[in-house]
């Protein structure tokens, strides 16, 4: 280090370390950037983004609330109620708005609230203290009480060290550009000002950027931020995100397999994933896609319909073509329906309704302070773009406030005002997705709906078992007894291998029944439980319901049957839960429900996109089934894309305009007659035509 003297005789110095105002910086390199690697990651929160620390919500559980009216539930009774007094009687010598809602503070105002200044200390300050007498067996009560995983105050939920803060591009750094969404993102990098050796050097680097983050906006997903976590993103979204990562690439030459890419679009959007898939074409690809969406079957070179129906009655080529042959000539279930042969039919009434739960401004992620009605015992179906606000709102705020209301745990609830309404004429909310209804190989849909129970005491009952004293839990491959104890009832062996995946070989033992010999040697009209666990639902179905005057086999029957209703037939009752995918597990969740039939509970279900992977077929089945959910007493919400489902609400809850910030208003409530009426919506413009 020098210095010099200049005219006035002020010492000036220069220095050839990367540092300001004495404060010395890291040398930037990839790594400085990258939160996966240990050099580049928060220090805090050590690159998850989270920590467990005070909770903000949990401070301010509700936000309508002003100082003065005890938004602060940590400042409570006459001992913590002196930081509230403190704070009330020296607000006016710097103008803090006690009266004013905690929502409508100011960012400034906000922050001052938790930081303090020389007239009151604030929130910080009081956990700080609480912390010093953590000794204290009710000090450490309290900070187990307001503490929960909240976003890291020092990289914003963003993961990367704060030094880079003070890296900037365009007066931008790495976290304020990671918060932003795909759209703002390509705009900024499209729109970018740099000097002329900058220009130079990010050529190339600006033509990739841009490349991928347009590829991002044409597959539907311009909403997205660029911080968000894989693990929160939707099944369609995800499919989407490869799609464009292969498009990204430039690979000519490829084959292209995409199950579904369709799931969790709305049609406005589908728009754009078929111009996606041409340009794959285009460029000298093949594209192939499992689908039954209509749009994409219109926009499809050549079409392979398989069937003619589904399980053991499927498995054949009915159709080979294109798609205006196939509409004019083809005798197969799709061509039916896409010709108006076979319809879902349109309810000749809508539901009408007086009871309802309303949520009142909803403010969670993009939600604009809204305030919805649910009506009771109807079919309401929550529709919109994709990102537009619509399982933010139910499955974010509804659900879990709904869940808190009538004494369940639920996790954390969206931001909002509060609930009204009749919520003390449901009894439960059931929240039906497409989670996995077993991760395991033991789990199958004959025990979800608990007929397997039937089946075993039926094998009890036999001749053979009674002599032998076989039991019912002897026909189970859960426990031992009957099972085969080589592959523990498993049907197949696990091979480790090292530093390669795992090898499942059937269990050559008991030949891949799950069961001993001697188990096999029980018959029920000349079929053993392993026999019976390979039918599929219709044949099992058909088998047991021909049995005239047979209670256990009326009560399995009818279990099976609720299974069909819902469009299972084709499942074999022991194929095992982790293989079914995400709409099965849907169904048979919808299934087990039914299978109780009518009881004195009032249920709330919510439904997340249960057409997904479904043809119109099935859709069909689907909405009778739900149906009668109706007619038995229970509310259903549905949030959902398909046109022939829209056009059968009660009511719908159409959210918009957009996605993302452009999103989070409601657009309309009400008849799908009504809403074709509406201009604004998206969705409107491709109901007019199913109506």
């Amino acid at each position: 280090m020098f210095s010099y003297i200049d005219d006035v005789w002020n010492s000036k110095y220069f220095s050839n370390k990367f540092e300001l105002d004495g404060e010395e910086f890291e040398d930037p390199s990839v790594d400085f950037f990258s939160f996966n690697n240990p050099y580049g990651a928060c220090k805090r929160c050590e690159g998850h983004g989270t920590i467990i620390d005070i909770d903000a919500d949990l401070v301010i559980p509700n936000k309508r609330l002003s100082v003065y009216e005890g938004a602060i539930s940590c400042w409570k009774g006459e001992k913590m109620g002196i930081w509230k007094d403190k704070l009330i009687m020296s607000a006016s010598k710097f103008n803090f708005p006690i009266h004013r809602p905690i929502n409508e503070l100011s960012d400034k105002e906000y922050a001052l609230l938790w930081s303090g200044n020389k007239y009151f200390d604030g929130i910080d300050s009081f956990f700080a203290e609480v912390e010093q007498n953590s000794y204290k067996i009710q000090y450490r009560v309290m900070l187990s009480r307001y503490r929960g995983r909240t976003v890291c105050s020092e990289c914003r939920g963003t993961r990367v060290r704060k030094e880079t803060n003070y890296v900037k591009i365009d007066g931008k750094n790495i976290v304020d550009i990671v918060l932003m969404s795909i759209d703002d993102a390509l705009d900024f990098f499209t729109n970018i000002e740099l000097d002329e050796n900058d220009t130079k050097v990010s050529e190339r680097l600006l033509i990739e950027i841009k490349n991928r983050l347009k590829v991002l906006c044409d597959v539907g997903l311009p909403y997205i931020t660029l911080n968000r976590k894989s693990a929160t993103l939707s099944g369609g979204e995800s499919q989407r995100i490869n799609l464009a990562t292969s498009l990204g690439s430039s690979l000519v030459g490829s084959l292209y397999i995409l199950d579904e890419p369709s799931i969790g679009l709305h049609p406005r959007d589908n728009q754009r994933l078929i111009k996606v898939l041409k340009k794959l074409r285009d460029i000298g690809n093949t594209v192939i896609v499992v689908e039954h969406d209509e749009d994409i079957m219109k926009a499809a070179d050549y079409i392979i319909d398989i069937g003619p129906e589904a399980g053991r009655n499927g498995g054949e080529v009915v159709y080979e073509g294109d798609y205006k042959s196939m509409v004019k000539k083809a005798n197969t279930l799709t061509a039916k329906y896409l010709r108006g042969d076979l319809k879902i039919p349109i309810p000749t009434i809508r539901r009408k309704w007086n009871q309802y739960i309303e949520v009142t401004n909803a403010e969670e992620n993009n939600l604009k302070n809204i305030s919805v009605k649910f009506p009771l015992n109807t079919m309401t179906l929550v529709t919109g773009v994709s990102g537009s606000g619509k399982t933010t709102l139910v499955k974010g705020v509804l659900y879990p406030a709904l869940k808190k209301v009538i004494g369940d745990h639920a996790d954390k609830t969206g931001k909002f005002g509060e609930l009204k309404g009749d919520y003390n004429r449901i009894s439960s909310i059931e929240l039906i997705d497409q989670n996995p209804i077993g991760r395991s190989s033991r789990s199958n849909p004959v025990t979800y709906i608990k007929a397997y129970d039937e089946i075993r005491s039926l094998f009890a009952n036999q001749k053979l078992s009674k002599v032998r004293g076989y039991k019912a839990g002897f026909f189970s491959f859960n426990v031992e007894g009957g099972r085969c104890e080589v592959c523990k009832g498993d049907g197949s062996i696990r091979v480790e291998m090292q530093f390669m995946a795992d090898i499942l070989l059937p269990c050559e033992h008991c030949d891949a029944t799950r069961f001993k010999s001697e188990t096999l040697d029980v018959k029920y009209k000349d079929k053993s439980i392993s026999d019976v666990l390979e039918m599929t639902v219709d044949d099992a179905y058909a088998f047991f319901a021909e049995v005239k005057g047979g209670r256990t086999e009326a009560k399995i029957a009818e279990k099976l049957s609720v299974l069909k209703d819902v469009g299972m037939g084709y499942v074999k009752l022991g194929q095992p839960s982790n293989t079914l995918s995400g709409g099965e597990a849907q169904r048979i969740k919808l299934a087990s429900f039914l299978s109780k039939g009518k009881t004195s509970e009032r249920i709330m279900f919510i439904f997340d996109e249960p057409t997904t992977g479904l043809h119109f077929h099935d859709i069909l089945k689907l909405y009778n089934a739900m149906t009668e959910l109706i007619r038995i007493g229970h509310s259903l919400i549905i949030i959902e894309h398909n046109q022939e489902f829209i056009k059968c609400a009660d009511w719908i809850i159409d959210i918009g305009l957009e996605g993302g910030v452009q999103g989070g208003n409601v657009l309309f409530e009400g008849t799908p007659e009504d809403l074709v009426k509406n201009k604004d919506s998206y969705t409107a413009k491709y109901i007019i035509d199913k109506l």
